[in-house]
């Protein structure tokens, strides 16, 4: 009879040590290396052996038969979130979703199964977290009966195995795959090799019946996904919930997608009835934006394929410190504190006594290079005491020489402009020359083009 071997895995890098260690010797971290006992037989063969799913076996690339788009997808009926995945979720993928705690995710997949879940469309809803008692309160507060929604309040993975044989559900969802285990197993939930094992588990299970499968993972106090980095790796697609528990708005955003762009975004808000599709980001966004107000200037970001109104505040106020203080919310710290550099040293603005803010407001996150020259307006605004007009966009990319260099895709950012009513536009002048005519640009939109940031203010202010 074969023995048991012990080892010992470290929970932060997974590094493998013959012999316990106070301090992992690939990552550094103390304290992190977890003892596991393997048996003579691990369960990624025998989980994926006891499955009762056979394998299709080598295939020749030509006579594999797929749809005419390459995917089947299955339409979710939350818009935002099917714009997310790129049209629905597809047959057999793998789907990650996470997010801090009481951001929604749970409240988001029972509106998926009010959506989903028919007849013909079996959805099984397995939760380690909670009981049935407590996801029906839930459910009867988001008005979720619907036929062929099924429950299941089980750790267990034989036994979530044994549940999907029997039921052969379209769409599962585990709520979470941190409170999954494997029996064959001596680490507790949660660890490192549970989770791993537990995610190749369902990862075979949705390939070899090309049932879709919607894991959600909890995240670390730094953002990431609890557990070993491989768990984004293994799946399809990873979702980000994103949020302020103080404000109603709830962004998803796709990091990863094998199906459909990445770094697409879906708005939501976060009411009684759960989660509610915002039709229109960029006028939610710009909702109760102070007129005249100096400091407040109107971007455009683009987030995937969307473009995307946004309003950046700039707050510029004198200190008796020695340090001034710079603060930024919505943006890079360090692209913010490059910006205020610039803004001084090519425009001979005097900031070195002065407190900086920069938010971007509606709590989004911007990334984009594209936002430079709104929150270098912003800046100029609050320093002299000059409002902006508020009907008027500012697009363009800071160099360091205080130069606006060309951005991607500039006729759709104008067309969402004037699609809410701006009356104008400043980009930089290398994409007003070769800007091309659009329908939806009213002729009498106006375009300036700058090719410095000191024009761009004196035409500003």
């Amino acid at each position: 009879m074969a023995k048991k071997t012990t080892r010992y895995i470290c929970t932060e890098c997974e590094h493998e040590q013959a012999k316990w260690l106070g301090r992992c010797p690939s990552c550094g971290k103390f304290n992190s290396l977890e003892e596991l006992v393997q048996k003579p037989t691990l369960p990624g063969g025998a989980g994926a052996a006891a499955s009762g799913i056979r394998s299709a076996g080598v295939q020749l690339l030509r006579d594999i038969s797929v749809s005419d788009d390459g995917t089947n997808r299955a339409v979710t009926g939350i818009s935002e979130l099917d714009r997310v995945l790129g049209g629905g979720i597809v047959a057999g993928s793998m789907l990650l979703l996470g997010g801090d705690p009481g951001i929604g995710k749970s409240t988001l997949l029972l509106q998926i199964c009010r959506h989903m879940a028919r007849d013909d469309f079996r959805v099984l809803y397995v939760s380690g977290e909670e009981s049935a008692a407590q996801i029906k309160m839930r459910a009867n507060r988001l008005s979720v009966n619907s036929h062929g929604c099924y429950l299941l309040a089980e750790t267990d993975i034989y036994a979530i195995r044994d549940a999907v044989l029997s039921i052969k559900p379209a769409l599962l969802l585990i709520d979470s795959i941190q409170t999954m285990r494997l029996s064959d197993l001596t680490s507790l939930p949660g660890s490192v090799t549970q989770v791993r094992e537990c995610a190749a588990f369902f990862t075979y299970l949705a390939k070899e019946s090309a049932m879709s499968v919607i894991l959600v993972g909890h995240v670390t106090k730094e953002g990431s996904f609890a557990g070993p980095r491989v768990l984004e790796h293994m799946v399809d697609t990873v979702l980000y919930f994103e949020g302020d528990d103080k404000d109603a708005c709830r962004l998803i955003r796709a990091v990863k997608n094998r199906f459909g762009s990445t770094h697409e975004i879906g708005v939501f808000e976060m009411g009684e009835q759960g989660l509610t599709v915002i039709e229109d980001p960029s006028a939610y966004m710009l909702s109760g934006r102070p007129v005249g107000a100096a400091g407040s200037v109107v971007t455009c970001s683009l987030e995937g394929s969307r473009p995307l109104l946004t309003e950046v505040q700039a707050l510029v106020a004198y200190t008796n410190f020695g340090t001034p203080r710079r603060t930024s919310t919505g943006m890079d710290y360090n692209r913010m504190v490059m910006l205020l550099a610039v803004l001084e040293k090519r425009c001979g603005y005097k900031l070195q006594n002065f407190d900086a803010y920069v938010n971007i407001a509606g709590g989004l996150r911007v990334d984009e290079p594209a936002a430079d020259a709104g929150v270098i307006a912003a800046l100029a605004s609050c320093y002299k005491e000059k409002p902006i007009n508020p009907r008027i966009m500012v697009i363009g990319e800071v160099g360091l020489a205080g130069e606006l260099r060309a951005i991607s895709q500039p006729e759709r950012r104008i067309a969402e402009a004037a699609r809410h009513g701006f009356a104008g536009c400043v980009l930089p002048a290398a994409n007003k020359k070769k800007l091309r005519k659009s329908s939806v640009i009213p002729e009498d939109f106006r375009i300036l083009g700058a090719d410095n940031i000191g024009e761009m203010l004196n035409a500003l202010l």
